[in-house]
């Protein structure tokens, strides 16, 4: 492509000194005193959109409010001009007007601030996007579903999603339910139609559609790349191609015009990131990006303002971000070009900028280089984006090399990890794809923190979920965790009493419950401290989240300590019978047992006064401490009895009882 990563500006230009222009934007002074007020904002953001401000404790501020009704009837009614699009967050909207006095009008209004060229009379017909697609071999494609997985990803497709751990968190179902992504681009050809999108048509995925550019609802006559993008989340093709979210739920909306570059394009993107805040949405995945290479007259950004503040896209992606919103866009395939850097938004504070990688983990030489014009680290991270897997608009699956496809690839396995973990904001599951990423400790100007994997991401935010405590008392502890689970994982306890070098397990048989969603449970379980060699002692809480053979994988959610604890000593092994075993209730004799250590092998018999074995059990355990057990034994006549243990011939105990 050109540079599908569509470098915009914030270009400030004088009527008079433009009159080239035929595209405009107004920026209003302030907001006066519209209709809308804040303490009603369900005029203006939807329900969705008001509980991620309430789940994440973001105020609704004046920004929120939509750009005043009146201002906008004012312009509209002045001969010759046409309103495009509005951005309450830039609080500006763009017009179409060709006579100069109508923009002298404009300016006189007491509430416009300042009017600015913003696009050309007319388009100079230039197509941006250069991608090269090129068809996989689908004798390699189509191959067997990896054991255990929920999906059959086929080889490419899971060599996409294993670079990143990603189908961890399909199998525990992870899968993009319920959560909702706004997907910002130049169009998406045919998504009604192509196999790629057979499941999120089937189930009515794509939520809604609009195009900025035409101002109508219909997306999918435009440009092929945006549908390219989806499909590296939404596809779904068992065996073949399966995407990063591929039960997620969709917004459409064209911003980009392919056949021109100017700054109204910019505009555009940020009236995107409007609508899907106040539509609900919870992910934007743009390819797009704004800074050099713009028609004449409009003149490029020079590198010092990709810093974050200065661009329009960068402005509106951040408080996108500010918003709740996680924000995905591509770095820029500038890496061969002699720009080479990132473009905007993708310099954007709170935006995630994604490099281009293959599945081997080598850098895409295409893929723009960091650092942002302040000096953060850019890109943030990498995902597949050489010979990336995508939709062809004849049916077929292909490939195509892009930081284009590295961006959704990316914000698709991050909504997965969110939708586990809807109570952290947006910008800890950012924090989290960079802690679990290969660069972490040492990040550079290609991949930026790295490769994220998303099984060390989410256990990483497991362990903070997690709560648990300890009580102990007669000489035994409970211990109670909170944690999130799905069917196959199970838990691990061990214990350690001061002095000792070692944990030791003591249970392993705490099993998920049979859900195979991931949800929050509540979980228990008491531990014996008979035998204890002091009063402190530590336990692990340990669970097991993957327990494939190939992939095992643990997380201690917490290390406890209790020290309330009092347990009598043993000295000798010693047996007492208890109860009143009667010959008409077979089994009714119980055994308590106390032993200082650990015991294996034990023989007991039942002997009657007269000499005769009437009960004998053979290859006995004891644990350690107090335990008790009851007999088998059916003994037909009353009297004193002896119950005898031997440790191999040797008498450990020898203890007499009447049988009534």
């Amino acid at each position: 492509m050109k540079h599908w990563l569509l470098l915009l500006l914030l270009c400030v230009f004088s009527f008079s000194a433009n009159s080239q222009f035929s595209r405009y934007r107004v920026t209003f002074k302030h907001k006066g005193a519209g209709t809308h007020q804040l303490s009603n904002p369900s005029a203006f953001l939807s329900e969705r959109a008001i509980q991620r401000r309430v789940r994440y404790n973001i105020a609704i501020d004046s920004t929120d409010l939509p750009v005043p009704a009146a201002f906008i009837q004012q312009i509209q009614s002045i001969n010759g001009v046409t309103v495009l699009n509005q951005s309450k967050w830039l609080n500006a909207v763009t017009i179409q007007a060709s006579d100069a006095d109508a923009i002298q009008q404009i300016l006189s209004l007491t509430f416009v601030l300042s009017v600015d060229g913003i696009a050309a009379r007319s388009n100079v017909g230039r197509n941006k996007i250069e991608d090269v697609v090129f068809d996989l071999p689908q004798t390699v494609a189509r191959q067997q579903k990896h054991l255990s997985d929920y999906f059959n990803y086929g080889a490419n497709s899971f060599a996409e999603i294993a670079l990143h751990n990603g189908q961890f968190l399909h199998n525990i179902g992870l899968r993009g339910q319920q959560m909702q992504i706004a997907m910002l681009d130049g169009g998406f050809r045919n998504y009604h139609t192509l196999p790629a999108f057979d499941s999120m048509n089937k189930y009515n995925r794509v939520l809604s559609t609009w195009d900025f550019v035409d101002r109508n609802n219909s997306v999918s006559e435009d440009h092929q790349h945006g549908m390219q993008c989806l499909s590296t989340i939404a596809a779904n093709i068992p065996g073949q191609f399966v995407g990063k979210a591929p039960e997620a739920s969709f917004h459409l909306f064209r911003t980009e015009d392919v056949s021109s570059e100017f700054p109204i394009e910019e505009f555009n993107w940020v009236c995107g990131a409007e609508r899907a805040d106040s539509i609900g949405a919870d992910i934007i995945s743009s390819s797009l990006g704004y800074g050099y290479d713009w028609s004449s007259p409009v003149p490029d950004y020079p590198y010092s303002d990709l810093n974050g503040d200065i661009t329009m896209a960068a402005r509106g992606a951040d408080m996108a971000a500010a918003k709740g919103m996680l924000v995905f866009n591509s770095a820029g395939n500038s890496g061969n070009d002699p720009w080479k850097m990132i473009s905007t938004p993708a310099d954007g504070d709170s935006v995630v900028a994604v490099g281009a990688v293959n599945n081997n983990r080598q850098v895409g030489s295409f893929s723009s280089y960091g650092p942002s014009a302040d000096g953060r680290i850019k890109p943030d991270v990498a995902s597949v984006g050489v010979a990336a897997m995508i939709q062809n608009t004849g049916g077929s699956v292909g490939a195509s090399n892009g930081t284009s496809y590295a961006c959704p690839n990316m914000a698709g396995l991050a909504t997965c990890l969110w939708q586990g973990f809807p109570e952290v904001n947006n910008m800890r599951i950012v924090r989290a794809l960079k802690e679990s990423a290969d660069r972490y400790t040492n990040p550079d100007d290609r991949t930026g923190y790295g490769i994220p994997d998303l099984k060390i991401a989410f256990s990483t935010l497991l362990k903070e979920f997690a709560a648990t405590s300890v009580t102990a008392g007669n000489c035994s502890a409970t211990l109670n965790w909170k944690t999130k689970e799905a069917a196959g994982m199970k838990y691990i306890i061990e214990r350690r009493f001061v002095g000792e070098n070692n944990f030791t397990t003591v249970l392993t048989d705490i099993l998920a419950e049979a859900n195979p969603q991931l949800h929050t449970v509540q979980k228990s379980a008491t531990i014996s401290l008979e035998g204890a060699t002091s009063n402190d002692v530590e336990f692990r809480v340990i669970q097991v989240i993957d327990t494939a053979q190939a992939s095992y994988s643990t997380v201690i959610l917490d290390t406890l300590s209790a020290s309330t604890f009092s347990c009598p000593t043993y000295s000798k092994f010693t047996v007492q019978v208890t109860g009143q075993p009667t010959r008409i209730n077979a089994g009714s004799i119980v055994v308590r047992i106390e032993a200082p250590e650990e015991k294996s092998n034990l023989n007991m018999s039942i002997i009657s006064a007269s000499g005769q074995i009437v009960y004998t059990s053979r290859n006995m355990n004891v644990a350690r401490g107090l335990s008790s057990r009851t007999l088998a034994a059916t003994i037909p006549t009353a009297g004193i009895y002896w119950l005898v243990f031997y440790e191999g011939k040797k008498v450990l105990s020898r203890t007499s009882f009447l049988h009534l």
